[in-house]
């Protein structure tokens, strides 16, 4: 059932990600537009296009940790006897997982203390740009937490996208 959540989290992520690309390229291209075809440059399309890209890299970077996109020490580990890669894969996950509690826990600080002050070109909350590392902290806590229970499970965690 956690690995159903954790892969639904995934796969919703992974879409949200895509709809974000999607939108990136619609703010840039209306951004060209309008400076050399309409003569009057939008300005709230690129403070929106990069404020997309913060979105989309973090649940990239969550989704990654899910499905094991991510550059890891395995390289080096599957040449160590069963006990100890085990320990040591078990030690990665609780380490990418405290990073992710981390940025979470962070995120969540900068977003309350930069909620009051707004984006002159968005008109929006300026801890919206902190919002994604509190999302993507926390699914990769649960990410992890989802590693560790395969690990010792003897099982693999299926990229959702699959």
């Amino acid at each position: 059932m956690y690995t159903r959540l954790c892969a639904f989290l995934s796969k919703a992520s992974l879409m949200l990600a895509v709809v974000g690309l999607i939108a990136i390229i619609l703010c840039v291209q209306y951004q060209v537009f309008g400076r050399y075809v309409l003569n009057d440059t939008p300005t709230w399309a690129e403070a929106l296009a990069l404020m997309l890209v913060i979105y989309v890299t973090s649940l990239g970077l969550a989704v990654g940790v899910r499905d094991a996109g991510h550059i890891g020490l395995e390289s080096i580990i599957v040449l160590l006897p069963e006990s100890i890669r085990l320990k040591l894969e078990i030690l990665i996950h609780l380490l990418v997982g405290g990073f992710g509690g981390l940025m979470a826990w962070n995120g969540y600080l900068w977003t309350t203390l930069k909620w009051s002050d707004t984006k002159p070109m968005l008109g929006v909350p300026s801890g919206m740009d902190y919002v994604p590392l509190v999302i993507a902290g926390t699914l990769i806590v649960l990410f992890s937490i989802e590693h560790i229970i395969a690990l010792f499970q003897g099982k693999e965690v299926e990229p959702a996208w699959n």
